[in-house]
């Protein structure tokens, strides 16, 4: 009998990739699946992409890509940040496209000797990784030389948007402006890469104008929200995290509950006991402030998350151990999303779904 569960709905997953595809019907799309697939588990999720007709896959890491073709993964799939000494050599060997963030990245990728596919990315603004503006004229220079000896070919050229969970935000039209004007830059130099993509899943949502080849969809293919300004139709959250009771036990008033005593009941009520906790990804910030599905109603979480358990109130419901609690899910029977959670904790529907990690036993539905 599994204790804790992370359900995945492959079926929501492939549901979600649609939806996202109508939104940009003219742009191939990219599933991105970096972080085991947002903690969804990448081999289920990357395979489920492919049985659509998804032509991309991103990730973040080499040890992803190498990963995902391991598995047999064979399909186009870009990596987009490595550190000096990255296996440039294996993963051009093994069909991966590779991202170039700067000048040196790319006289790294040139000095394995192989032709590697080459996607240069460009920094419009989010000041993170990419290309610095006063570096366009090198690296432009540099690929299209090299591309010119046959030693690579320059196959696309990116960037990464800082504020599109936010529609209104000025840092959208400035760092699109800025990306025409690097790709305008390359042209002269004579680089005319065949993908352009700066989309990422809000951007996909809500801004045609960046669609261009190529769209990234990371989390809303996982059927959560971008941000709570940008709601995206149809939709259906990929995860649900439940667990069974460890324990049910009757308190009086007074009774205080877990660590520090953070919490006391003020009346005679019922506590189950949830075997889960920050070692499963269970975030402490939950303590006294999330909820959680049990027959059928919401009930509050009391007291101290602790490594392996938390404390849940379940006043006058039946409860024994052994009845599953669900922490959250897609919201059909009444139980918190995942989106609910984060805005309880003041975090991100992101970090929720990424963090769980540690004892759950992980079982997928809807697979072909």
């Amino acid at each position: 009998m599994n204790q804790a569960e992370l359900v995945i709905d492959l079926d929501a997953y492939r549901s979600n990739l649609q939806v996202m595809r109508d939104l940009a019907p003219t742009a191939q799309q990219m599933a991105v699946v970096k972080a085991n697939a947002y903690g969804h588990g990448m081999a289920a999720c990357a395979r489920t992409a492919r049985e659509v007709g998804t032509p991309w896959l991103g990730v973040a890491t080499p040890a992803e890509a190498l990963e995902l073709r391991g598995l047999g993964d064979s399909g186009r799939l870009l990596c987009w940040l490595a550190t000096p000494g990255a296996p440039f050599v294996e993963l051009i060997a093994r069909d991966v496209d590779v991202t170039a963030s700067s000048v040196a990245q790319l006289d790294e990728i040139l000095a394995t000797g192989a032709k590697a596919r080459v996607h240069l990315k460009v920094d419009t603004g989010l000041n993170r990784n990419g290309a610095a503006q006063s570096h366009w004229a090198e690296l432009f220079t540099r690929a299209a030389q090299a591309q010119a000896h046959g030693k690579l070919d320059i196959v696309g050229m990116w960037s990464h948007l800082a504020a599109a969970d936010d529609p209104t935000h000025p840092a959208n039209d400035i760092q699109e402006t800025a990306f025409d004007e690097a790709i305008a830059l390359a042209a002269e130099m004579g680089l005319q890469p065949e993908w352009i993509h700066l989309a990422n899943s809000a951007a996909t949502a809500t801004r045609p104008s960046v669609h261009r080849d190529l769209v990234r969809v990371g989390i809303a293919s996982y059927g959560i929200n971008p941000d709570p300004l940008v709601k995206i139709d149809g939709l259906i959250p990929v995860m649900t995290a439940r667990a069974r009771l460890a324990h049910v036990k009757d308190v009086k008033a007074g009774d205080s509950v877990s660590y520090g005593w953070r919490w006391t009941a003020d009346r005679a009520t019922r506590l189950g006991l949830v075997p889960v906790g920050y070692g499963d990804g269970i975030s402490r910030a939950a303590s006294n402030l999330a909820q959680v599905g049990f027959a059928g109603e919401r009930v509050s979480i009391r007291g101290t998350v602790c490594m392996d358990q938390f404390v849940i109130d379940v006043g006058n419901l039946e409860a024994q151990a052994g009845d599953w609690a669900t922490l959250f899910g897609p919201g059909f029977s009444g139980e918190p999303t995942a989106e609910e959670w984060a805005q309880s904790l003041g975090t991100i529907g992101y970090e929720i779904v990424t963090q769980m990690a540690g004892r759950w036993t992980r079982t997928v539905k809807g697979g072909r």
